[in-house]
């Protein structure tokens, strides 16, 4: 795999506006630095963690041309009246932190974790926080990361 592999960036589409900003502006990094992408939707944060390791499966399985440089966890958890929130942040966060480091991937983080959708679209907005461009840096700074210690991207 090379620098010319694309980035899979896998949206959690429950707060659909809020994913569309997140993944505008992990997009605009990606394409400022001249990296392709594919998208990939998922229901929920809770899903994320099976489609990157769908991804990583489908890598080991299939030729090169089909491998990702890197991927970019997209998703926001907004607290509700019970703990469901808390138990699908914890998980998704522990899934992907075991992801990078069971297969080597070099991944964004960037999953919210709220108190209210007014804090979500703060941290969200490309002319605020904009935390999807900070998952897509994280990302790029990952696979750089990777080249540098000359370990394979995969």
């Amino acid at each position: 795999m090379d620098a010319s592999s694309p980035i899979l960036i896998v949206e959690a589409r429950f707060y659909e506006d809020i994913a569309d900003e997140m993944t505008a502006g992990a997009a605009a990094v990606l394409e400022e630095a001249g990296h392709g992408y594919v998208r990939l939707e998922v229901p929920g944060t809770f899903e994320v963690p099976a489609a990157v390791r769908f991804a990583i499966q489908a890598m080991e399985i299939h030729s090169a041309t089909e491998d990702y440089a890197g991927f970019i966890a997209l998703g926001c958890v907004i607290r509700g009246e019970t703990g469901h929130h808390e138990h699908i942040a914890r998980e998704s966060i522990r899934a992907l932190m075991e992801l990078t480091q069971s297969h080597q991937i070099a991944l964004g983080f960037g999953i919210l974790t709220c108190e209210s959708r007014e804090q979500a679209w703060e941290r969200a907005a490309r002319d605020k926080l904009n935390k999807g461009a900070t998952a897509a840096e994280a990302c790029l700074r990952m696979i750089g990361l990777k080249k540098h210690l000359r370990l394979v991207l995969r």
